[in-house]
């Protein structure tokens, strides 16, 4: 037999601590270390401060699975994303997608809720049949996004890591315009006067405001915009094919913008096979600063998103639209900023 609060065996003669043990201890009601338990309800710190004391003081040990019986959830987050994985994560699995997933999984811990990292897969109908998530983290959904298709099928609560093509519900903003358009002008401050935009295929909402801002910034400067789309299944092979046909058509380029990383290192291997310099001949940029942009010869020119609050933001929305206590808007993360290195002829490495 076992309590089942607690889930300890019970002794002979023994009484294992409660939630009522543990108020009582705290000098608080046992609907208030709930709360503090379940992060359904904010506590104040020196009352949860006080419930801590107390469920140390007790040795007292919540029963998840018990909980998740009694309140029908299975205390857990998935994260998804339907980027392909070479660019998502790559052959080093480290990528975007899982700075993202490590401060989100520490944030849903903080909240007693553990996090699932759902991969890109081709039919998450059908993969996710009998796994339980009582909510989700989308990142940077495309306009037919197969995730988003099946999170809303199923009333899933979700909150989305960028702006969608098309909002319906809560998002981090991460602030397309605003980054394309330092991006853009760090390449112009660095001498640059002929570089495509190379972006993926898909319809994201990123792409289009990627390309928005560029061809207006360029227009601006009096310069002619050139556009690079290419598959972005492939990775760095058709990013690399893609910017030797540029140079043979554009041999005056002398930089590329390159919002994803994945497909920043791809120009890298084209520009070294065509025998161009970096910056000396062409200066490059990219926007998630990574292991990617960091380990690269010479290192690229990012952008801090400052991932870690985004990430942390999103959870957070998340657990509360869970709770059914969101009430105010998804707060705005800091302002993108330039981390400048070698490869626009800016910064160290």
């Amino acid at each position: 037999m076992s309590d089942s609060e607690t889930g300890k065996p019970k002794k002979p003669g023994g009484k294992r601590p409660t939630v009522v043990d543990v108020a009582r201890r705290a000098g608080v009601s046992p609907g208030t270390v709930s709360n503090a338990l379940s992060g359904k309800r904010r506590v104040d710190a020196e009352t949860r401060a006080r419930i801590d004391d107390a469920i140390r003081d007790l040795d007292y040990t919540p029963n998840m699975a018990a909980r998740g019986m009694r309140t029908g959830r299975a205390n857990t987050i998935a994260l998804l994303s339907s980027m392909p994985t070479a660019v998502a994560a790559g052959a080093s699995k480290l990528g975007f997608m899982m700075e993202i997933a490590a401060s989100a999984a520490l944030t849903a811990l903080s909240r007693d809720v553990a996090l699932i990292l759902v991969p890109p897969i081709d039919d998450p109908v059908e993969a996710l049949r009998n796994v339980p998530f009582d909510g989700a983290l989308l990142v940077e959904p495309a306009a037919d996004d197969r995730f988003l298709d099946l999170l809303t099928s199923r009333a899933v609560p979700t909150v989305a890591v960028g702006r969608p093509a098309d909002p319906q519900g809560p998002f981090v903003d991460l602030q397309y315009e605003e980054t394309a358009r330092l991006m853009i002008r760090h390449l112009l401050a660095a001498g640059a006067r002929s570089f495509p935009l190379m972006i993926g295929v898909s319809q994201r909402r990123s792409y289009a405001d990627f390309e928005r801002t560029y061809c207006a910034e360029l227009s601006r400067a009096g310069l002619v915009p050139r556009v690079i789309r290419v598959d972005e299944a492939q990775g760095e092979t058709t990013a690399a094919a893609a910017i030797l046909r540029d140079l043979e058509r554009n041999p005056a380029c002398d930089g590329v913008l390159v919002p994803v990383d994945a497909l920043a290192t791809g120009v890298m291997v084209g520009l070294r096979a065509a025998g161009r310099s970096v910056p000396r001949d062409v200066k490059v940029i990219t926007r998630y600063d990574g292991i990617r942009a960091r380990t690269e010869t010479p290192p690229l020119t990012a952008v801090d998103l400052h991932l870690d609050r985004v990430a942390e933001i999103a959870t957070l929305a998340l657990l509360d639209l869970i709770e059914g206590v969101a009430d105010s808007p998804v707060p705005r993360p800091p302002r993108p900023e330039i981390v400048a290195r070698l490869s626009t002829g800016h910064g160290g490495a």
